[in-house]
């Protein structure tokens, strides 16, 4: 008995391995005044203008962009699960948290704000970190990813804008 509380304690004591975390910056300008733009950074809404992005609200039903919504998103082989955490349209602050089980968590906290009558300034920033050593180049992976997404996120709305127009 003895033998086996030395043990445990001896493990206890053993610094956990170093987990990944990272942290991306990007921003971007979009052509749209705040009021059409602010809405496209919830997570229904950016089915407009995301192709491939296709959530499934577990909350609320029917699915609507609102502080507290969950949903699910399949990417790859990949389940994720997804909060809402902040849906402030008023103050121009939407953020998301996300889990892939025992591999990783994100937090994506965007911030919008008008620059002109029709322009919009937004401000990303993702937040990874590794639940599992084994998960660490993924993240790493990813924050290189989300360094490029602004000139993406840009593109693609804009594209949805200028698709809008066109109608």
């Amino acid at each position: 008995m003895i033998h086996c509380a030395l043990f445990l304690a001896a493990f206890a004591a053993l610094p956990l391995a170093s987990l990944a975390h990272t942290t991306t910056d990007f921003h971007f300008t979009v052509d749209l005044p705040y009021h059409d733009a602010a809405p496209l950074f919830g997570a229904w809404e950016e089915q407009k203008w995301a192709p491939g992005w296709k959530p499934e609200f577990l909350y609320p039903t029917p699915a609507a962009d609102q502080q507290g919504s969950v949903f699910r998103v399949q990417k790859g082989s990949h389940p994720s699960l997804w909060v809402n955490t902040v849906f402030d349209l008023a103050s121009g602050h939407v953020q998301y948290v996300y889990v892939l089980a025992d591999l990783l968590v994100t937090r994506i906290d965007i911030h919008i704000k008008g620059n002109s009558r029709e322009k919009t300034d937004v401000s990303v920033t993702y937040e990874r970190t590794a639940l599992n050593p084994s998960a660490n180049d993924h993240v790493k992976s990813l924050a290189r990813e989300d360094s490029t997404s602004g000139e993406e996120w840009r593109r693609l709305i804009n594209a949805y804008v200028a698709s809008m127009k066109a109608r």
